[in-house]
């Protein structure tokens, strides 16, 4: 199995948006998922794409979705 590139609980920066078909809205009325948008490593998936949970500025979950590791960047 090859190395990921991530952890568990990371904090990462969204560079893409994510395929709203796949995204679990943690609220009830749904937010704009943006390019930028701030994360955090929910969970590996068994094809090899990330779970990620979505956060706001106040670092509160806005959503969780699938990306694939090109579509995330570490963050500090």
């Amino acid at each position: 199995m090859s190395e990921q590139k991530f952890k568990r609980h990371q904090k990462v920066k969204i560079l893409v948006i994510p395929n709203e078909e796949y995204v679990e809205y943690y609220t009830d009325t749904p937010i704009k998922i943006t390019k930028g948008m701030s994360g955090k490593i929910n969970l590996l998936l068994p094809n090899g794409q990330y779970h990620v949970e979505i956060l706001d500025d106040k670092e509160e979950t806005l959503a969780y979705a699938p990306f694939n590791e090109e579509d995330l960047e570490a963050e500090e």
